[in-house]
């Protein structure tokens, strides 16, 4: 989230009461200002936006920088159409707007509507262009209406004053678009990484935040506490302690390779997981205990070659050591007893 103090400057001639837009080129304006207003400040808690009207005798700042909603609605009440534009005249008093910002953290951006004829030269423009450059002041225009005749002006302007990409020319011609959502598709939203609309993309979480502002805002600011919550305790996790995921991914790796290997290799294999559990596990001492070690001793002479399981001789040596086993631990459950 860029920490950004924006001046949107809008051209409120006499042209701009052209229906061409949707309603009309001033009002078009109006609700891409507050399309914009929006983006800005939820991008970033501290971003500011103020506002200059250029037609009239003067230009007229309209709203001070501010992210406050209400002051922008009260600044631009009663704006109405008049006389012709003063297009560079807006960019300079925007330029000063911006360097009296309270916050000096804060980059500077002039988004600038063009609605009419520009009466200022090309040289002038460029000149002006180069200054915005050398003070840091990044410049987006919005060329509509009389985009034709300006286009040429516009795109040196640009080219002066941009810096690393910083800086954007969007010509929108007429059409039954609405102006504010050709604004949202173009590199203006997003510029210097504001994301609010990210273009006209999928929205945040689902929620779109010009409809939900709050909301949207509570949401981002959810998962980046969670984050730092998550980067705190991979942080404080003691260096030895086992990574559960880490050996999980070791077992279906191991899995996978047992799977690659004959069937005499995979009961090798097998064969000595289980003696490697069974040494883990230790000797419990219990009868069932017993048994299941008198199985296994008779299946491994079993599978002796030259050997007889049914030879009476190893069948009464096996029952000796079994009584004897039997007998031990008999002994041991009544001394327990006894206690």
């Amino acid at each position: 989230m860029v920490l950004e103090a924006t001046v949107l400057i809008i051209d409120n001639s006499e042209w701009s009461r052209n229906g061409d837009y949707t309603p009309s080129r001033f009002q078009a304006q109006i609700d891409s200002v507050h399309y914009l207003f929006s983006i800005k400040t939820n991008d970033n808690p501290e971003n500011t936006v103020g506002v200059i009207a250029n037609a009239g005798e003067t230009p007229e700042v309209l709203v001070s920088l501010t992210a406050d909603l209400g002051v922008l609605l009260k600044g631009m009440h009663g704006l109405g159409v008049r006389s012709e534009s003063h297009f560079d005249t807006g960019i300079q008093i925007a330029q000063l707007v911006l360097k009296h910002r309270a916050n000096k953290y804060q980059k500077q951006r002039i988004i600038a509507f063009t609605a009419s004829p520009i009466d200022a030269d090309e040289k002038a423009l460029v000149k002006l262009g180069k200054k915005l450059k050398k003070n840091g002041v990044s410049i987006d225009v919005v060329n509509f209406g009389e985009h034709a005749a300006n286009e040429t002006k516009l795109a040196a302007f640009v080219e002066a004053a941009n810096n690393n990409e910083t800086s954007h020319l969007v010509t929108i011609p007429p059409g039954p678009h609405v102006l504010s959502e050709q604004i949202r598709a173009s590199p203006i939203v997003g510029a210097g990484g504001s994301g609010g609309a990210g273009g006209g993309g999928e929205f945040d979480f689902g929620v779109d935040a010009d409809m939900d502002p709050e909301l949207a805002l509570a949401l981002r600011m959810s998962l980046q506490d969670e984050e730092e919550r998550q980067r705190r305790g991979a942080a404080a996790q003691p260096a030895g302690e086992p990574n559960i995921a880490g050996q999980q991914r070791a077992g279906d790796d191991g899995d996978a390779v047992m799977e690659d290997l004959d069937e005499d290799e995979q009961i090798r294999r097998a064969i000595q997981m289980s003696l490697m559990e069974s040494e883990q596990d230790g000797a419990s001492g219990s009868a069932g205990d017993a048994m299941a070690n008198d199985d296994l001793v008779a299946s491994l002479i079993g599978s002796l070659p030259g050997v007889d399981p049914n030879d009476p001789a190893l069948q009464s040596a096996l029952g000796s050591d079994s009584t004897k086993n039997n007998t031990d631990n008999s002994k041991n459950k009544d001394k327990s007893d006894g206690k």
